[in-house]
C-alpha cells in the first residue's frame, strides 16, 4: 500500500510538472504559480473596465481577439461580476510599479490588476498567450476549446527601456508596415520603437523648412541584390526607389504607438551617414564636388579594410566647420522636436570617417581656432554644438557610443553598440546608457548558417541573443536605462524579411530586458519558442527556423578535413549525405565529426525530432567548407 501511494504521488507530481511546462509566456513572468483546472471562455463575455481611464488599445485588442472565437463581447464599467475584469488599483502596489500587473485566472473569471494602464495592456497580452495559438489568427476560428490554465501571475519589468530599432532609410517601409511592426513588438512588452529615419541611402522624414530633403534625399536608383556590391550608376538611371513620411504620417504613428504604450525615439544620423542630406543640400559638405553626389543606392562607399573609422571613398559627412550646417540642424531639430513627444532625440554620431576632414582646409582652420588637436575632438565640437541645439528645443541628446570620444556633456545619453565596454564606462561616469551590443543585439546579423541566410559579415544565433544582459557586470545600474535590439536593413527589402530577422531573436531580447535575470533559462526558453512558432504561424508572421539547423565548423588534420555539427537545442537527430542526394531520417545519423570524402563536392544536412523533420535541408559546397577552417 505504501509503495502504491508513493507511485501515485510521483505520478501526480509528474503530471503537475508537465502541466506547468505547457504554460508558455514570453517574456517569462516574475512569478507564475499554476493552479488546477482551466478557465473556459464563454459564448458571451463581459469585460469590466475602470471608469474614466485611458486604456489605449487594450480594450480594442482584447475585444477583437475574443470576437475571433465567435463569442460576443459586452463592456461595462467596474463590474465585479464580469468575465474578464481590468482593474486599476486604488492603492498603489509598490511591488509592480508603473508597468507591472497581477493576473489571476480562475475556473470562472479572469482578473488583471495594475497601477497604471500600461500594466493592464501587458496583463492582457499575457492572458492572450495563455489561450490556444489560434487566438492569433486574423480570421474567425471555430471548433477550438478556448481555454486558459488556472494560474496566478505577478509580473513587472527588469528595466524601463525595452526597445527595437527599425532602419527605414536603407529600405523604406510604409506607414501600414511600421504599424504592423509596432503591433508585433507590443505582443512581447516592448515599449520603445527606435525609428532610424536618415542615412546615406535615404532621408525619410518631411522637414517643411527644407523641402529638398524629401524631394531629392528620399529617392535613389532602384537596385536589387546584395547591398554594398552594386556596380556604379549608369548615365541617366532613374531615381525611382524610396519614399518618406509626411508630418501627418508621423503624428499618426506616434499616436498609434502611444495607444500600445510604446514611445518612438527618432534618429537623425549625423555627422556621418549623411549622404542623402548632402545630395539634397551640397553646401553642407566640406568637399568640392559634393554637388555631383547622389543618394547612395548600395554601391561601396567605405573601405573598412583598415578597421574603424572607415576610409570614405566619397565624403558622406556634414562639415563641422561650416556654419550653414548648424543652421540646417536647427531647422531639422525644431521640426523633429515638434513631431516626437519623447524626451530624447537620437543624433547618431557613429562611423564618421576622418580622411576628408583631415585634408579639409575648413576643418584645419577650425582646429586651429578652437585649439583642437585630434579629429575625434572635431567631432566632439560638432556634438556639443548640436546638443545645445537639441536642448534649446526642450529635448535631450542621445547618440551611438562614438560620441563618448572627445568628451560629452553630463546630460547626453549613450547607446552602446560596440560591445558592452563603452556603455559600462559611460554609466560609471554617470551618463545614462541604453545597452545594444552587437554580439547580442544586432539582429541584422545571420541567425543561421550562411548556406541558409542572406550573407552578412557576422552571425548571431538565438542562443547567443538570449545571453544578452542589459545590466552587465561592472556597470552602474542606476544609469542603465535598459536595452534594445537593432535591425539594420541594407539587405532587408521587405517587411516579411524584417519579420524573419526579428523573430524569434526578438523574443530572446524581450525576455532579457523584461524578466528577472534568475528567471532566464535557455532550455525552457527554447521550448517556449517552439510553442510560439505555432502562434506566429496563426498570426502569419514570418520567423526564422534556424534554431533547428546545426552550427557547422570545420577542422583540418593533416590533409584531412572534418566537419563538426552542433545542434542549438536538445532532442534533435542530424542526418547527412555527401552523395548529392537529399538526406532524410533513413540516412546515416551524425554522431561524430565527419571526414569529408576525397572527391565529395556537396554536404547536405537535415534535422529530425523522432519521425518529424524540423530543420531545413542545408546544402554546403565542400570547397566552401574547406574555407571555414580557422
Amino acid at each position: 500500500m505504501k509503495k502504491l501511494s508513493i507511485a501515485l504521488l510521483a505520478f501526480f507530481m509528474a503530471f503537475a510538472g508537465h502541466t506547468q511546462e505547457k504554460i508558455a509566456v514570453i517574456p517569462e513572468p516574475v512569478s507564475l504559480v499554476a493552479g488546477t483546472g482551466t478557465f473556459t471562455l464563454p459564448g458571451k463575455v463581459t469585460i469590466g473596465i475602470p471608469a474614466k481611464a485611458d486604456l489605449g488599445h487594450t480594450i480594442g485588442l482584447l475585444q477583437s481577439k475574443i470576437e475571433l472565437t465567435g463569442a460576443t463581447v459586452q463592456k461595462q464599467e467596474g463590474s465585479a461580476t464580469a468575465t474578464i475584469n481590468l482593474i486599476l488599483n486604488k492603492s498603489r502596489d509598490t511591488k509592480i510599479g508603473d508597468e507591472g500587473y497581477t493576473l489571476s485566472v480562475t475556473a470562472n473569471s479572469v482578473n488583471i490588476k495594475a497601477n497604471k494602464p500600461a500594466g493592464l495592456f501587458y496583463g492582457v497580452q499575457t492572458f492572450l498567450q495563455l489561450l490556444p495559438p489560434q487566438i492569433e489568427s486574423k480570421e474567425k476560428v471555430s471548433g477550438i476549446a478556448w481555454q486558459a490554465p488556472v494560474v496566478e501571475i505577478t509580473d513587472y519589468p527588469r528595466v524601463g527601456w525595452r526597445g527595437l530599432m527599425l532602419d527605414v532609410s536603407r529600405h523604406f517601409f510604409t506607414v501600414a508596415e511600421v504599424k504592423q511592426y509596432i503591433d508585433d513588438m507590443s505582443r512581447f512588452k516592448y515599449n520603445m520603437f527606435h525609428f532610424h529615419l536618415t542615412d546615406d541611402e535615404g532621408w525619410r522624414l518631411q522637414i517643411k523648412s527644407l523641402p529638398k530633403l524629401t524631394e531629392v534625399g528620399a529617392w535613389r536608383i532602384d537596385r536589387t541584390g546584395l547591398f554594398n556590391t552594386f556596380s556604379p550608376a549608369e548615365p541617366g538611371e532613374k531615381k525611382s526607389y524610396g519614399g518618406y513620411y509626411t508630418q501627418e504620417d508621423i503624428k499618426d504613428l506616434v499616436q498609434y504607438a502611444k495607444e500600445r504604450f510604446i514611445n518612438i525615439l527618432p534618429e537623425i544620423d549625423v555627422p556621418g551617414h549623411s549622404l542623402a542630406a548632402i545630395a539634397s543640400y551640397p553646401e553642407l559638405s566640406c568637399t568640392e564636388g559634393a554637388d555631383k553626389y547622389q543618394v547612395r543606392f548600395g554601391q561601396p562607399i567605405m573601405d573598412w579594410s583598415h578597421g574603424a573609422p572607415p576610409i570614405a571613398m566619397i565624403d558622406n559627412t556634414l562639415c563641422p566647420a561650416n556654419e550653414k550646417v548648424y543652421g540646417f540642424m536647427d531647422k531639422v531639430m525644431t521640426e523633429v522636436a515638434q513631431l516626437f513627444p519623447f524626451p530624447y532625440i537620437h543624433v547618431g554620431g557613429d562611423e564618421a570617417p576622418h580622411n576628408f576632414w583631415e585634408k579639409s582646409p575648413q576643418v584645419q582652420a577650425l582646429m586651429k581656432k578652437e585649439q583642437l588637436t585630434t579629429i575625434p575632438q572635431v567631432q566632439a565640437y560638432f556634438e556639443k554644438r548640436l546638443e545645445k541645439i537639441v536642448n534649446s528645443k526642450g529635448k535631450k541628446l542621445m547618440g551611438w557610443d562614438e560620441i563618448l570620444e572627445g568628451g560629452i556633456s553630463p546630460t547626453a545619453a549613450l547607446m552602446s553598440w560596440r560591445g558592452e565596454k563603452y556603455g559600462i564606462e559611460a554609466s560609471q561616469s554617470k551618463h545614462y546608457v541604453v545597452m545594444s551590443p552587437t554580439q547580442y543585439a544586432y539582429i541584422d546579423y545571420m541567425q543561421g548558417d550562411v548556406s541558409t541566410e542572406v550573407p552578412i559579415y557576422a552571425s548571431l544565433r538565438l542562443s547567443k541573443a538570449y545571453e544578452f544582459n542589459p545590466i552587465p557586470q561592472g556597470a552602474n545600474a542606476a544609469y542603465i536605462l535598459g536595452g534594445q535590439a537593432n535591425l539594420w536593413t541594407e539587405n532587408v527589402y521587405t517587411m516579411r524579411q524584417a519579420e524573419y530577422m526579428t523573430w524569434p531573436r526578438g523574443l530572446a531580447i524581450a525576455e532579457s530586458v523584461w524578466s528577472p535575470a534568475d528567471k532566464k533559462n535557455w532550455k525552457n526558453f527554447a521550448a517556449k519558442t517552439e510553442q510560439f512558432f505555432k502562434r506566429f504561424d496563426e498570426a502569419e508572421i514570418k520567423y526564422s527556423p534556424a534554431i533547428y539547423d546545426p552550427a557547422i565548423s570545420v577542422q583540418k588534420n593533416g590533409t584531412a578535413y572534418y566537419v563538426t555539427l552542433t545542434p542549438e537545442i536538445e532532442g534533435l537527430d542530424i542526418y547527412t549525405s555527401f552523395d548529392n542526394s537529399a538526406p532524410d531520417r533513413f540516412y546515416p545519423k551524425y554522431t561524430a565529426p565527419l571526414l569529408i570524402p576525397k572527391d565529395a563536392q556537396l554536404l547536405r544536412i537535415v534535422t529530425y525530432r523522432g519521425k518529424q523533420q524540423t530543420g531545413r535541408q542545408m546544402s554546403v559546397k565542400v570547397e566552401d567548407l574547406k574555407k571555414r577552417v580557422k
